[in-house]
């Protein structure tokens, strides 16, 4: 049995996959791909962090897909042909899925070289690579990268088999675009969690909507990340789940309701979005420690 390590290296990654490895490139310079034919279920699997920049495309078939930290939630997105996953995490993360449909599962991996990667950063942002940031990104599409890949994928059932200098050209090319589209000027001290400019923009969503229902799915797209990077993200910035901070805000806002005007608790309840009194009477005493008009009465 493989132990996963917290990180490894592209070209030692493929441990770690249960596919069969249909093709692969051969000394290929800044680009690393695999195809592979990946089981229809998988039940979990631990991905170590990996230094390059990773990218998989779904080539065929389609399948819910699940990630989480280990031991978190499971968050989903349901993935078909031309899908990507883009991840440049810094932490392992567990994986499983279900495919859907008749058609094989098969899947391209691709590992961008760092030096053309950190190249393609300095051009884009005329900065240090340490002070830029490439997002986590799950089930999206991209027709530029689309039509990338498909170039390499022709490439490797070609009977030539590998030309160096082709592929050193798309490397650059991928390089260039995850740069313009994918990076974000942050600081040293980022360490995988969320922007300063994002966490702002992120939290003031979260004010002016209290009285709504919590939505993850709303909140990512703020963000603009998928529901599980975002939410590894948001934790690792402030050390709360997205959920779990979105009660604090409501609870910072209902005390100081209760402290600074005359409404009813019921009012206050439903002024921070619970339409249940005990329900709110429920949620701020176990955030607080008292109930609402027991704090009130203290205030």
């Amino acid at each position: 049995m493989i132990t996963t390590p917290e990180s490894t290296s592209g070209e030692a990654f493929h441990q770690y996959l249960r596919g069969r490895l249909i093709a692969a490139s051969n000394g290929w310079k800044n680009l690393l791909v695999r195809i592979y034919s990946e089981p229809r279920v998988e039940e979990s699997v631990i991905y170590p962090a990996v230094a390059e920049p990773r990218m998989v495309r779904i080539l065929s078939g389609a399948a819910a897909v699940e990630e989480r930290e280990p031991g978190g939630p499971w968050l989903k997105a349901l993935v078909q042909a031309d899908d990507f996953f883009l991840t440049a995490s810094q932490s392992p993360y567990e994986v499983r899925w279900r495919a859907n449909g008749p058609e094989p599962f098969k899947t391209m991996h691709l590992y961008l070289g760092l030096p053309v990667f950190n190249r393609a950063i300095e051009e884009a942002f005329q900065t240090d690579p340490g002070a830029t940031r490439l997002r986590d990104l799950s089930g999206f599409k991209d027709n530029f990268l689309s039509a990338l890949l498909e170039g390499l994928l022709k490439e490797l059932s070609s009977r030539h088999r590998g030309s160096s200098l082709f592929a050193e050209g798309i490397a650059q090319s991928i390089a260039g675009h995850l740069a313009r589209t994918y990076a974000d000027e942050t600081t040293q001290d980022y360490k995988g969690g969320l922007p300063g400019f994002r966490l702002r923009k992120v939290r003031d969503l979260m004010v002016t909507r209290l009285e709504d229902e919590f939505s993850l799915i709303r909140l990512a797209r703020e963000a603009d990340m998928s529901e599980f990077h975002f939410s590894r993200a948001f934790k690792r910035t402030t050390g709360f789940t997205p959920s779990q901070y979105f009660i604090q805000l409501r609870m910072e806002r209902a005390r100081r309701l209760l402290r600074e005007t005359n409404r009813s608790v019921i009012e206050i309840g439903l002024d921070v979005g619970y339409t249940s009194p005990s329900h709110f009477t429920r949620i701020f005493r176990r955030e607080v420690g008292i109930s609402p008009t027991e704090y009130r009465r203290m205030r």
